[in-house]
């Protein structure tokens, strides 16, 4: 591949260290050359790496350097332009004008702060830089949260990667730092631009507030920048210039943080900062503010401590604790180093840049209609659709991992930056046609959607989205779905005509689906039986569910049934649960759990049924993530649901579960599931309850995997007749 970097060449600390260590990287497999508009340290220290470099006194102005980037864009041919910086930005777009190549751009800091100390500067540069990202081609953030940032701003979900800052470890030693003497010095470290982004000041507030508490510690400042008058104003203040030191602007990293005892960083705003992965290099112990990508890295209690961004009374008392504690320095010091070697290497960074290069370019280069509108019951806080989502764009992006979406939901900009893709309000027809006329594939997207029991006015609309995509010309799919009750005989009319008509392949979840459909004469369509797609969602590590339970207060090694209830008109009574839940606790020492799988609505049951409990019990409130509910349901001895995702998410976990069904969903899942562990809600009973939890405790998990892996290997059908749609499309 052929890449050509533009940078101003301006650029120190972090940005000039990204973008020599990646130009250095690339240049062993590919074809660079770096672009510098300006000649100084950047472009001399480039050419001593060995990178091919150009570079123009910035004295020359800014047509001479708009001349040279089109001179070596005609002289190079570069399949792509990687911009790093607003001049470099507002360059790489006038030459993508000219010549129509593809040009991306590293988003290294916020672009709204970039000029926060300057307000002539903001507005001229800052807005011109505004200009050039609108039209750069693809965008590389260096950090997932600067790309949830560039997805709120509006910019293109499927045009964005991330590539972590990644550093060179092959030479770095694997011995901690030796313990110092309890009369030495602490040096507290940063290095960073004096600029107000990085906050400053609150690192020298937290110094001194430690300072007076340990006189063994000193700062050390390294940097230049705007704001060194003010920081020194500041030190000069609180008196103490005597144990704090202005370094200047630091070359030799490696030196200055070897003889750091702790590196901080207290920015407001941060990508990925390489003076952390510096630190952890020569195992330097950090203390960081939760900003950016810095929690990837820095793991609070783990690989180091956090702090919320101008909080200098908790950052004195981590600097008090580190200076205190030789052990715990060094302890968070090597798990930095392991995490920082093992996952933030310049290797790893320099492959994943090259993959965002073909995306780039094949984004650009593609022609003629692509991508898919998903629609489904969306943004509505329900778990159990929202898990459905995720597991649809898991399994498309598998398909083809640039594939843009638009996502239907009631709750776009949430689901726009949930989901990593375009979404518009469900009843938004401009924006649905607007959607229908550049994608291939519309995705009626699991649930059930097509019923009457919710409302005929629902039904009538998802059996218009189906024509109106039909007519636009897409592929049409109904993807792990329900179908039915549809109970009226003029909806059973017209659903049997549009599903007849309109999809190309239905992909059902349960049996009792494709019973539905026969029933309604649909059979042009290829119909299959496959699984719920939430099947195929990926288990947590055990340390985040860890986390999840405990958010809950529910301790480690707690044995555990689960109970995913909703209130239901036919249902009017809670003792049935009440004593049921007594008895697994004093028969099997099963604690009772109470998981709410659509928030707050199915709060209330759980309170009110904790509340008549005579055993110990745990009732959950928080909103969590489809994947620590999955997690957190997979803990569980078994679990007894109402909610049909309760008892999909606990299957997909390997946990035997009793389903109690108040919709015939409930009662499809559960017989596909090959279990006679179901209970009708209108034939629901203290002793059949009891009887159905000994069976499932009888049956334990070595039965509840056996489910798993046969509903997982029917989900795939899913994905196979999804890939065989694209392939027609």
């Amino acid at each position: 591949m052929r890449i050509l970097f533009f940078a101003a060449g301006g650029d120190i600390g972090g940005g000039k260290t990204h973008i020599l260590n990646i130009a250095k990287e690339l240049s062993k497999r590919n074809e660079l050359r770096l672009v510098c508009f300006r000649i100084g340290e950047m472009s001399r220290d480039a050419k001593t790496l060995g990178i091919d470099t150009v570079a123009i006194d910035v004295k020359e102005g800014f047509g001479a350097a708009k001349a040279l980037a089109f001179k070596e864009a005609q002289e190079f041919k570069p399949d792509v332009i990687h911009c790093h910086g607003s001049k470099a930005n507002l360059i790489g777009v006038l030459v993508k004008r000219a010549f129509g190549l593809t040009v991306i751009t590293t988003v290294h800091s916020d672009p709204k702060l970039d000029y926060m100390a300057s307000f002539a500067r903001r507005i001229s540069y800052g807005t011109l830089n505004a200009y050039a990202l609108r039209h750069m081609d693809y965008y590389v953030a260096v950090a997932a949260r600067m790309k949830d940032l560039l997805i709120e701003r509006g910019f293109e979900p499927s045009h964005i990667g991330v590539v972590f800052n990644g550093l060179d470890f092959s030479e770095a030693s694997e011995t901690p730092r030796a313990f110092k003497d309890e009369s030495e010095t602490i040096t507290v470290g940063i290095a960073a631009r004096l600029n107000p982004v990085k906050d400053l000041s609150t690192t020298v507030k937290a110094f001194d507030i430690a300072y007076k508490k340990d006189k063994r510690l000193r700062l050390s400042i390294a940097g230049t920048g705007e704001e060194e008058q003010k920081l020194r104003s500041l030190v000069k203040e609180l008196g103490i210039e005597d144990v704090v030191c202005f370094e200047g602007w630091i070359s030799d990293m490696t030196a200055y943080l070897s003889r750091v005892d702790i590196n901080v960083i207290s920015s407001i705003s941060e990508t990925f900062p390489y003076s952390l992965l510096e630190g952890a290099y020569v195992h330097c112990p950090a203390i960081a503010s939760n900003v950016g990508g810095i929690p990837y890295l820095i793991e609070h209690e783990k690989t180091g401590l956090l702090f919320e961004s101008g909080d200098y009374n908790s950052f004195a008392e981590h600097i008090l604790r580190l200076a205190s504690n030789q052990e715990l320095r060094n302890q968070l010091a090597e798990g930095l180093f392991v995490k920082a070697k093992n996952e933030f290497s310049l290797q790893r960074m320099a492959l994943d840049q090259e993959e965002i290069y073909k995306s780039a370019i094949r984004c650009r280069n593609h022609q003629g209609r692509w991508g898919a509108v998903i629609c489904g019951a969306y943004g509505k806080g329900n778990a159990g659709d929202e898990a459905i989502l995720g597991a649809i764009l898991n399994e498309f992006r598998s398909i083809d991992k640039d594939m843009p979406f638009y996502i239907m939901s009631r709750k776009p900009k949430e689901t726009r930056l949930k989901a990593k893709a375009n979404s518009f309000y469900i009843f938004d027809l401009f924006s649905f046609w607007k959607a229908l006329k550049k994608t291939q594939v519309f995705i009626n997207g699991g649930g059930t959607l097509i019923q009457d029991a919710t409302s005929t006015r629902s039904l009538l609309y998802y059996l218009y989205t189906l024509k109106a995509a039909k007519k636009r010309g897409c592929k049409v799919i109904m993807y792990g779905c329900g179908i039915g009750p549809v109970s009226k005989k003029a909806n059973r009319d017209k659903a049997g005509i549009i599903l007849n008509s309109c999809p190309d392949v239905i992909t059902v979840r349960d049996s009792g689906s494709i019973e539905f459909l026969d029933e309604l004469g649909v059979y042009k369509p290829e119909i299959i039986l496959a699984a719920d797609p939430t099947l195929s969602l990926p288990l947590l590590d055990d340390i985040v569910i860890d986390e999840a339970l405990a958010e809950e207060g529910i301790a480690k090694g707690t044995r555990m049934i689960g109970f995913a209830l909703r209130e239901w008109d036919k249902y009017k009574t809670h003792e049935v649960f009440k004593e049921a839940a007594e008895y697994a606790y004093e028969k099997y020492g099963l604690t009772p759990v109470f998981i709410p799988m659509e928030v707050p609505r199915d709060i209330p049951i759980g309170r009110e049924i904790s509340k008549i409990l005579s055993v110990p019990y745990y009732c959950c409130e928080s909103k969590h993530e489809t994947s620590e509910l999955i997690g957190m349901l997979g803990r569980m001895d078994l679990v007894c649901g109402m909610r049909l995702h309760s008892l999909i998410f606990a299957t997909a976990a390997g946990t035997p579960i009793v389903g109690i069904s108040y919709d015939p969903k409930v009662e499809y899942f559960v017989k596909d599931s090959k279990s006679d562990r179901m209970i009708m809600l209108e034939d629901l009973n203290t002793q059949i309850l009891k009887d159905n939890i000994d069976k499932a405790v009888s049956c334990g998990r070595s039965g509840g995997e056996e489910v798993r892996n046969y509903l997982k290997s029917m989900e795939q059908k899913n994905v196979e007749a999804a890939r065989k749609l694209f392939m027609e499309a």
